[in-house]
């Protein structure tokens, strides 16, 4: 059910700030349309940190509805408060949603026994499909595979999405978690070589801007088709790099501007993209055909 190429989409957002409801449909319509296999509301592209818990409940139930059920919704619901985490998993329940993605707790840096228990205490408080979400470098906290491993047979947590960058980590997860468990890739730059060795999918930033090439390549990957894959990602390769020039999600926001998907809105503390970096990011941009 989960694996493909899964957007993590970006929150449109007027010029004041607010969510652009109709940009948001839009979106998701884009998304359909070009065969992205699932997608992540508000989840660190869509600036879960800056939204509160009502706007945050209400995107997810947005997208929900604006999906009707055509592809799974996985809801970003993860928090550094246990409390905070299992109230914005109850919302996405309640919302309809598919899956919840609940990141590593940020800046208090839990021990791993922190970490298990953390996980293990949300999954049985919501009975949805739980997706872990390790990424250490936002979170200053790496989630170690012996912990993974542990929480691999609960029964309603069914996978992780593991940004810790190296296809390496991702054969040692496959390996150690159990058989039924799901390891998708959260690293553009790597998704390609990880879904060949054994990843099923990616949850994606470059997916936002390149969705059809993105879930090709995907369904390249997992079919093995090594040569095909490699061709595909090979027009990505440059907005795997570029989309991270600045912070998530200021250059991909600004690449989706460019293409007319949404307007300029950007919730501080984050900014509109550096002018020094536009003209790198509309190159990818063209090299991948979505310009």
């Amino acid at each position: 059910m989960y694996q493909g190429s899964m957007v993590a989409l970006a929150t449109p957002m007027t010029d004041t700030g607010e969510v652009d409801r109709p940009a948001l449909a839009d979106l998701v319509n884009f998304h359909i349309e070009s065969d992205t296999d699932a997608i992540v509301a508000v989840g660190t592209s869509g600036e879960s940190a800056t939204l509160s818990v009502p706007e945050h409940a209400n995107v997810i139930k947005q997208v929900v509805d604006l999906v009707a059920k055509r592809v799974p919704v996985i809801a970003g619901t993860g928090a550094n408060s246990t409390s905070e985490a299992i109230e914005l998993s109850k919302h996405a329940a309640e919302a309809g949603a598919d899956a919840c993605l609940l990141v590593t707790p940020y800046y208090n840096k839990p021990p791993q026994e922190g970490l298990y228990q953390h996980f293990k205490a949300i999954a049985e408080a919501v009975p949805l499909p739980h997706i872990l979400y390790n990424v250490p470098g936002r979170t200053a906290l790496d989630m170690q595979v012996a912990t993974t491993a542990r929480l691999s047979n609960i029964s309603n947590i069914i996978g992780i999405k593991e940004a810790f960058g190296t296809v390496e980590r991702i054969k040692e997860l496959v390996a150690a978690c159990a058989d039924d468990f799901m390891v998708v890739t959260g690293d553009d730059g790597t998704a390609c070589e990880s879904i060949l060795a054994g990843a099923k999918g990616n949850i994606s930033v470059t997916a936002n801007v390149a969705p059809k090439l993105m879930h090709d390549m995907c369904a390249a990957a997992l079919a093995g088709d090594r040569a095909t894959a490699e061709a595909l990602d090979a027009k990505m390769a440059d907005l795997h790099q570029t989309l991270f020039l600045e912070s998530n999600p200021i250059p991909v926001k600004w690449a989706l501007q460019q293409m007319g998907k949404i307007g300029p809105g950007i919730r501080l503390p984050l900014t509109p993209l550096a002018a020094e970096f536009h003209e790198p990011v509309k190159t990818a941009l063209i090299k991948a055909g979505a310009l």
